[in-house]
């Protein structure tokens, strides 16, 4: 394990391309309806054991107040998804399975039933 505590180090930029190659791998028909949501990357999570974390009103929610809101905001944390993976592989898979976790909170899939789906 290497001192910053990471098992595989992948840059910024290349973790950035991963993260974009997971979007564009979301099928078509369910990236149509995502809605007013941005993704970001960064080191670290705000609190520990998290690899991405979810923050809006999911579309489930939203009613007419939410009209002119600021997006919704996932996030994955790269420190943290490189920590659990060995090389850039393992890493290309988690997050592609972080970004569908997250993409499933913005439609109002809780963690218990992405639990009971596998994810």
């Amino acid at each position: 394990m290497r001192h910053d505590g990471r098992v595989v180090d992948v840059t910024e930029e290349r973790f950035g391309e991963l993260v974009e190659e997971a979007l564009a791998d979301v099928p078509p028909d369910l990236a149509r309806l995502m809605d007013n949501v941005a993704v970001f990357v960064e080191d670290d999570p705000p609190e520990e054991g998290l690899l991405g974390l979810y923050e809006g009103t999911p579309l489930t929610e939203r009613t007419e107040w939410y009209a002119g809101s600021l997006p919704d905001r996932i996030t994955l944390y790269r420190g943290p998804i490189c920590a659990v993976c060995d090389d850039e592989e393992d890493v290309r898979d988690e997050v592609y399975t972080t970004v569908v976790h997250e993409i499933a909170h913005h439609f109002g899939i809780d963690d218990d039933r992405l639990d009971a789906l596998g994810w």
